[in-house]
Formats: structure tokens, C-alpha cells, sequence
């Protein structure tokens, strides 16, 4: 949803959150995000780290996974995490089928990325 969507909506009936296609690759609902935040409404990140494609997060290795472990001396061991660590708007996909990754996308409340931090992972996120 753009923000002019979610006001459009609004002014049929309360909205209290919203689902968008985001991940550290994928901005493209930056503005959405951003919007929620302002008006304290959740945002749901529908692929959170990017599904398949060339941008994909999805698989392990890479320099944003590595760079996550390093960022928080392995309290932050997933990409997931790192995203939901964006804003305090954002909240899991509550549909997982596994304990351990529910455990895991709870424990990105508790994550606090320095700016410095948060400025290479975007970096590297960007060279994706």
C-alpha cells in the first residue's frame, strides 16, 4: 500500500496496520514504513529478506548475513532480524510453522544496531 492508499482507506475505516513487500534490498515502501511510524500503526514486512530473485537474501553466506553476526557479536544471527530491527512499527510475520524461528524473530526487539552499524549493512545491502 502507497500512503496515499493507506489514507484513502482511512477515511473508509480505522487502520491499525498494513502489509508491504519490504526487506534491507527492497524499499520501495520506505515511505509506507516511514508513514506507519509517524502514525504509530504496525507494518508487516511481506518477504523480509527478499524471497528469490537476484536481490535475494534468502540464501546463507552472504556479505549482509556476515555482517549481521559481526554487528551484534552473534545475538543477531539472521537477516530477518536485522530488518525487524528497522523501526519499532515493524512486526514478524507471525506465520511461521517453527518454534526456534519464532524465538528468533521475538528476539529482534531486543536488538539495538549503532549507526555506524546500521550505515554498512545498508551499504552492503545496496551492493546486493
Amino acid at each position: 500500500m502507497t500512503v496515499a492508499e493507506i489514507e484513502q482507506a482511512k477515511k473508509v475505516m480505522p487502520i491499525v496496520s498494513i502489509q508491504n513487500r519490504y526487506n534491507i534490498t527492497d524499499r520501495d515502501s520506505e515511505d509506507a514504513l516511514n508513514y506507519c511510524a509517524k502514525e504509530k500503526m504496525g507494518f508487516i514486512p511481506w518477504a523480509p529478506i527478499g524471497g528469490s530473485g537476484s536481490r535475494s537474501l534468502s540464501k546463507s553466506g552472504n556479505a549482509l548475513e556476515a555482517e549481521a553476526k559481526t554487528s551484534q557479536r552473534q545475538r543477531c544471527p539472521t537477516r530477518a532480524r536485522v530488518v525487524l530491527q528497522k523501526s519499532p512499527v515493524m512486526l514478524p510475520i507471525p506465520g511461521t510453522s517453527s518454534l526456534p524461528h519464532l524465538e528468533e524473530n521475538m528476539a529482534a526487539e531486543k536488538l539495538e544496531l549503532s549507526a555506524d552499524e546500521w550505515k554498512k549493512i545498508e551499504e552492503l545491502a545496496r551492493k546486493s
